[in-house]
């Protein structure tokens, strides 16, 4: 299959799709392969989204003993950040299970 289908999306973390042409221009063969290997990635999603979960958790707890109010305004930035990724990464993990489940058909 064709690696470059799949590129890395530093701020999500993982692989993502990126299509050159419209879904219905490449042959079964193809779809089929960029499904496959869209499971693989997407299975992994919910991992991620617990990495950054206890990474929000670690920062929160930091954030519960800070005094500093220039050091809280920054993790809670970090925390809306890591909030915002968490999002990011469920759309792709739901917007896409409909794709795979039509190619499953």
């Amino acid at each position: 299959m064709d690696k470059t289908i799949f590129t890395f999306n530093e701020r999500l973390g993982i692989h993502i799709p990126v299509l050159s042409k419209d879904w219905d221009e490449y042959n079964k063969e193809k779809q089929n392969a960029i499904l496959l290997q869209w499971e693989k990635i997407r299975g992994r999603i919910p991992d991620r989204i617990s990495e950054l979960e206890r990474e929000i958790n670690r920062k929160q707890a930091e954030l519960d003993n800070e005094d500093n109010f220039p050091r809280s305004c920054l993790l809670n930035s970090q925390i809306s950040d890591l909030a915002s990724i968490i999002n990011d990464l469920w759309l792709w993990y739901r917007l896409n299970q409909s794709v795979s489940m039509k190619g499953h058909q």
